[in-house]
C-alpha cells in the first residue's frame, strides 16, 4: 500500500480528486445495489418480472447512453458531465429510498443509469488527458480506488440495513451529493480539443469508422463477458457447492483486496517488461486460463470444502488477468482517440462492452443451465477459456501489426521519436 500511496501523491490534484471521486462513486453504488432486488421484492412487493424490468432499465439507460455521454463530455467539458452525473445519481438513489410506486421506481432506475453514462466516460477522458504520458500509472491507481469502493460499499450497506433500506438509499444519495459539491469546488474545468462546429454525426462516423479502434473494441468484448462472471457464473457455482452468501461475499472480498494490494506493483512490473499490446493480450490469456480449474474439477466428487477451491482459484487468476490488462487498455483507448475525441471513444467503447456483457451473460447463463440439466458440467468453463484465449490472440495480432497506438510496440515507459 505504501507504493500505491506514493504513486497517488505523485499526481496533480485533479487526478487525485478523480481517483477519490471513483472510490466514492463505487462506495455509494455498492452500498445500495446489492440489496435493491431484495427490497423491491420484500418491501415493495413487486413481482420478479417487474424487478427485472427496473434493473434492466437501469442497465440499459447507462449502457445505451454511454456514447452520448462521451460526446457531451468532449463538447461541453468533462467537469460539467461528472457533476451532472453525480447530481442525477443523488436524485435517483434518494427516489429508491423514498418511494415504492412503480412509475417513480422506473424514473429512479433510468436517472441512475443515465448518471453513470454521463460521469463514466467523462471521468476517464479527464484522467487520460490530465495524466498525459502517465496514463497507465494513473489508471492503475484509479483501479485501486475503484476496488476499494467495491470492497467497502456492500459492508457499509449491510450495516445500515439494520436501520432500514431508506437509510441505505439516503446515505448513498448523500455521498453523491458530497461528490457533486466536491467536483464543483475543487476540480478545474477541462475540455477536449474538439473542432468548432463539427457535427456530432461526423464525430460518431469517425469513431465508428476507425477500423483499428473498432477492431480493438471488438477483440476486448470477450474480456468483459469473462470479468462479469464474477457476478453471474462464479457466485452461482459457489452457492451450488454450498458456500452460501458468505462464500459469495468472500469471493468479492478476495478480488477487491487483491486489486487494492497488487494493482500498482503489478502494473509497474508489466510496464518495465512488456509493451501495451503484450500486457493486454497476456492479461486476457490469463483471464481465459482462469476458468480451467473449475472446468477440471467439474466432474470430480469433491467434498464441499474442497469443491469451492477451484472457484476461488478462478477468481484469483481472473482478477490478476484483469489487473494486468485494465490500465493498459484504458491508456490505449485514449491514445487511439488522439487526445481529441477521448470522451466519444470511451463512450463507444463502453457501449460495445455493454453489448458484450449482455451477450456473454445470455450465453453463459444458457450454458450453465444446459450443463446442469444434461450436458457436460465442464462445458461453460471450457468455452469461457476458449473465448479468453481467442480474445488474447486477436489483441496480439492487432498489436503485432501496429494497430493499437503509435507506441503500441514499445515498452510502456518509452515513446517513439517523431518522424
Amino acid at each position: 500500500m505504501r507504493g500505491t500511496l506514493r504513486e497517488f501523491r505523485s499526481f496533480d490534484r485533479p487526478i487525485q480528486l478523480l481517483q477519490i471521486n471513483q472510490a466514492g462513486i463505487n462506495l455509494g453504488f455498492y452500498m445500495l445495489m446489492p440489496y435493491l432486488a431484495q427490497h423491491l421484492s420484500a418491501d415493495a412487493g413487486l413481482a420478479v418480472w417487474t424487478i427485472g424490468l427496473i434493473l434492466g432499465l437501469r442497465n440499459m439507460s447507462q449502457q445505451g447512453m454511454f456514447l452520448i455521454g462521451g460526446t457531451l463530455a468532449d463538447r461541453l467539458g468533462h467537469k460539467p458531465m461528472i457533476m451532472l452525473g453525480c447530481a442525477l445519481r443523488t436524485v435517483g438513489f434518494a427516489l429508491f429510498g423514498l418511494t415504492t410506486a412503480l412509475p417513480l421506481l422506473i424514473v429512479a432506475a433510468v436517472v441512475t443509469g443515465l448518471a453513470g453514462a454521463l460521469f463514466n466516460p467523462a471521468a476517464r477522458a479527464y484522467l487520460a488527458q490530465e495524466a498525459g504520458e502517465r496514463k497507465v500509472a494513473a489508471f492503475a491507481v484509479f483501479n485501486v480506488f475503484y476496488q476499494g469502493g467495491i470492497l467497502l460499499g456492500p459492508l457499509i450497506g449491510l450495516a445500515l440495513l439494520n436501520s432500514g433500506f431508506s437509510v441505505v438509499c439516503l446515505s448513498a444519495s448523500a455521498i453523491f451529493a458530497v461528490l457533486t459539491v466536491l467536483q464543483g469546488l475543487c476540480l478545474p474545468a477541462r475540455r477536449g480539443p474538439v473542432r468548432k462546429h463539427q457535427p456530432v454525426l461526423r464525430d460518431w462516423r469517425q469513431a465508428f469508422g476507425d477500423r483499428a479502434f473498432v477492431s480493438f473494441a471488438a477483440a476486448m468484448i470477450a474480456s468483459y463477458a469473462l470479468s462479469y462472471q464474477m457476478y453471474l457464473a462464479l457466485p452461482l457455482e459457489v452457492q451450488r457447492l454450498g458456500g452460501g452468501q458468505a462464500g459469495v461475499m468472500a469471493l468479492y472480498a478476495v478480488s477487491a483486496l487483491l486489486g487494492i494490494a497488487g494493482q500498482v506493483r503489478l502494473t509497474d512490473w508489466c510496464s518495465n517488461r512488456w509493451s501495451r499490446g503484450q500486457a493486454i493480450s497476456r492479461g486476457l490469456a490469463l483471464m481465459g486460463i482462469a476458468f480451467l480449474p473449475p472446468a477440471a474439477a467439474a466432474d470430480l466428487p469433491l467434498p464441499p470444502v474442497w469443491a469451492v477451491l477451484p472457484v476461488f482459484a478462478c477468481t484469483l487468476l481472473l482478477t490478476v488477468g484483469t489487473l494486468i490488462a485494465f490500465p493498459f487498455e484504458m491508456a490505449t483507448i485514449a491514445d487511439m482517440a488522439g487526445d481529441r475525441l477521448i470522451g466519444t471513444y470511451y463512450g463507444l467503447y463502453n457501449l460495445l462492452s455493454g453489448i458484450g456483457i449482455l451477450a456473454g451473460n445470455l450465453l453463459s447463463g444458457a450454458l450453465v443451465d444446459v450443463a446442469r440439466s444434461s450436458g457436460p458440467a465442464a462445458l461453460p468453463w471450457v468455452l469461457l477459456t476458449v473465448a479468453g484465449l481467442a480474445s488474447a490472440a486477436a489483441v496480439r495480432r492487432l498489436s503485432r501489426h501496429g494497430r493499437l497506438s503509435a507506441t503500441g510496440q514499445l515498452p510502456c515507459g518509452v515513446t517513439q521519436a517523431p518522424t
